[in-house]
């Protein structure tokens, strides 16, 4: 992933969300490391949608958004929004 054109800026990017608390946990999964999941604090899908459409990896097509699904915890603490 680091040697992808643009990987600092969307570094950069990803650590202010999740300073800022909209990103909770995120990384690539399963055997496919160009698959990456997020685990986000949003109120709704627009939500999210609108915030990773500024990524700069969103405007080359270096990031798409496969799917936005709803979690619901059973186990742990949710984040507090």
């Amino acid at each position: 992933m680091e040697e992808q054109a643009g990987w600092s800026e969307h570094a950069a990017f990803m650590n202010e969300l999740e300073a800022e608390g909209f990103v909770v946990m995120g990384g690539p999964y399963g055997e496919h490391p160009h698959r990456a999941l997020l685990v986000v604090n949003a109120a709704n899908e627009n939500e999210i949608r609108v915030r990773l459409a500024d990524d700069p990896w969103s405007a080359t097509s270096t990031l798409r958004t496969a799917e936005v699904a709803p979690w619901e915890i059973r186990l742990g603490k949710s984040p507090v929004r």
